[in-house]
């Protein structure tokens, strides 16, 4: 491999095989925590007998390197030890490699090692955010099925969304949450910090929205949140009734209004029924694509917490699945 690998291959006499686990390690997750609570998570993966690689990130978007690398070296099951951010990178290494050479997503295993600052896709697939326990349902096999969802934006680029996205008021949200993450700043203050000044500066923007080729929305509006899971931002569910593996993708509209009846609406995105307002918009649709109204939008796209390009946005459930590490309950 190019990358730089830490190798602990654990064989008990036994070659390594498409069995062994790959771990993604962000050394700079969770204020920089990682390698205080990963080494004793070795140790536990040590004493289990699991075979296991161990590769470390340099930098942003390595992740997406390394399991792009692991996929085609034979790997099938690939865990993120991090946050969010860094399920979403290595969610995109596979699936561009599958992409690419034509392999089913159904061959591959993703799960995480909750270290970071945010970690709500977990809440999804009934992980807890224990590191420990977090080991042992990887030790356990336990998975369930997720939909794999393919998105193009910024003149064809193609990217993956594991979780949540959104453009507007969500996007600029991520994009400051993720600047005072860059100037050392961790918990979910930052996520409270983020929303009120978003708040402050709140703006609109005009957007036609089509869910399966039908025109669903056509204006200004402050929010569009588009998910496959329920949970974003340290806690919110913006798309309350997404379900991860029934080939739909869920949507959420908050078209322009009174800023009065914003702060009222809320504390609906914390209590999961933001979809029984009578303000909002929402659905669900294989297919979602999202047009700015003006040709020269600057208007931001996130993806699983990360600002990943421009409108005009297409989203598509593609049919393919990928396995998912899971807990007893899930959404």
């Amino acid at each position: 491999m190019n990358a730089k690998v830490i190798i602990y291959s654990y064989i008990c006499g036994m070659s390594k095989t498409k069995t062994d686990c790959y771990f993604i390690v962000n050394p700079r997750a969770g204020s920089g925590k990682t390698m205080c609570e990963w080494l004793p998570a070795e140790h536990r993966l040590e004493r289990s007998g699991i075979p296991f690689v161990t590769a470390l990130t340099d930098y942003k978007r390595h992740a997406t390197a390394l399991a792009y690398e692991a996929a085609a070296s034979g790997y099938r099951r690939i865990y993120a030890v991090g946050g969010d951010g860094s399920v979403h990178e290595v969610f995109n290494g596979i699936c561009s490699w599958c992409r690419e050479n034509d392999i089913p997503t159904e061959d591959f295993t993703i799960g995480v090692v909750p270290i970071g600052s945010g970690n709500d896709w977990i809440k999804s697939f009934g992980v807890p955010n224990d590191v420990d326990e977090a080991v042992d349902l990887i030790c356990d096999g336990r998975t369930v099925q997720m939909d794999v969802i393919e998105v193009s934006c910024c003149a064809g680029k193609r990217l993956y969304m594991a979780n949540i996205g959104g453009v507007g008021f969500d996007s600029h949200v991520c994009q400051r949450v993720n600047s005072q993450k860059e100037s050392g700043k961790r918990g979910r203050l930052i996520y409270l910090n983020a929303l009120r000044h978003t708040m402050l500066s709140l703006r609109s923007i005009d957007v036609c929205v089509l869910a399966d080729g039908e025109f669903v929305f056509n204006g200004p509006c402050y929010s569009l949140a588009f998910g496959n899971g329920r949970y974003s931002g340290s806690g919110m569910r913006q798309v309350p009734l997404a379900v991860t593996d029934d080939g739909l993708l869920d949507y959420t509209i908050v078209p322009k209004m009174g800023l009065g009846k914003i702060v009222r609406e809320i504390p609906r995105l914390y209590n999961g029924n933001l979809n029984e307002s009578r303000y909002v918009l929402g659905g669900k649709c294989r297919i979602l694509q999202v047009v700015p109204m003006d040709e020269h939008s600057e208007d931001i796209v996130e993806l699983d917490g990360e600002i990943e390009g421009r409108l005009p946005l297409t989203m598509e459930v593609t049919g393919r699945k990928i396995n998912v590490v899971a807990g007893s309950s899930t959404v």
